[in-house]
């Protein structure tokens, strides 16, 4: 994993600024109204009522996401620009709309007569499920219907990786393979190409977290047999890669 490093979006050089710095730094800052944040207790990482990302209802169902949606001033370039591996967070919980756009990104449907999704996956194979593991319970992302599925209402969030930060940051997103998808792939060459699946589905959403101004980072670190039993994996699935994902801390 590469070495964590400062967003530049947020502080400001000496000396000129080039056109492409100033682009992404417009963008950033564009964010804020966008996705305004909501005030929160930093005890608690959640506001004055019990503020959460998701509003639990053990009983409704699978919770059907907003439309997703990018600030305005968000392109490619200042994504690039701005995309860097960050490992310190704000507790403050994310907006639902803005956790919604990450999933999308990552592995939604952009092409409804199809199914085809905005990350490739080798024959269309489709074999990456990610799961988003929140304070306020873990949710199985289904780009069929872009809802959440309920999975456990109990906070995993440290159970995703071996670092400190992964039970502070408001967001971990858990790529899973389903080998079951891939039946047609010789079984001593499945891993690789979920892996690379699995890479592309991570990149989109590093990218959308930059356009965003987020803090996000990609891991490997993680107890797979630990984290896949409290995901309640099939045995043919297979636990990828991790991302945190929050606001940046202050030491960011």
């Amino acid at each position: 994993m590469e070495q964590a490093r400062k967003p530049t979006a947020r502080k400001p050089s000496a000396g000129k600024v080039t056109a492409s710095k100033a682009t992404a730094r417009k963008a950033t800052a564009s964010t804020a109204s966008e996705h305004p944040r909501p005030p929160v207790s930093v005890a608690t990482g959640q506001g004055p009522a019990g503020t959460a990302t998701v509003p639990l209802d053990l009983g409704s169902g699978p919770l059907l996401l907003p439309r997703p949606s990018f600030s305005p001033g968000a392109t490619l370039e200042t994504a690039l620009q701005l995309r860097c591996s960050v490992r310190d967070f704000s507790p403050e919980p994310l907006p639902l709309k803005l956790v919604s756009a990450l999933l999308w990104a990552g592995c939604g449907i952009n092409r409804h007569a199809s199914g085809h999704r905005t990350a490739p996956s080798a024959h269309n194979w489709q074999e990456i499920n990610v799961f988003a593991v929140l304070p306020e319970g873990t949710y199985r992302y289904e780009p069929a219907g872009h809802q959440l599925a309920l999975v456990d209402a109990q906070d995993l969030r440290a159970l995703t990786g071996q670092q400190d930060f992964v039970a502070r940051a408001p967001l971990n997103l858990v790529c899973v393979a389903d080998f079951a998808r891939m039946l047609d792939c010789p079984a001593d060459e499945r891993s690789f190409f979920a892996g690379a699946d699995a890479a592309f589905v991570a990149q989109n959403i590093l990218l959308a977290c930059a356009s965003e101004g987020m803090a996000a980072v990609v891991r490997a670190l993680i107890d797979r047999r630990r984290l896949a039993a409290a995901l309640r994996l099939q045995p043919s699935e297979r636990i990828a890669l991790a991302l945190s994902i929050g606001w940046p801390g202050p030491s960011a």
